[in-house]
């Protein structure tokens, strides 16, 4: 999920130094949630794992 996080960030920073507002706008938004959503399953994963030795 980061690694898709890090393609859409790549793709909007090629949109917009070609000046594609609209396509840069749309793949940082994209890259914002996919990095979200990496964070909290990422918390979840260690929230779990350190439950699961114990």
């Amino acid at each position: 999920m980061l690694y898709y996080s890090l393609v859409f960030l790549v793709v909007a920073l090629i949109a917009a130094a070609l000046g594609f507002g609209g396509i840069a706008g749309a793949s940082v938004g994209i890259a914002k949630i996919l990095f979200f959503i990496f964070i909290a399953l990422f918390i979840v994963s260690l929230v779990f794992g350190g439950f699961r030795r114990t």
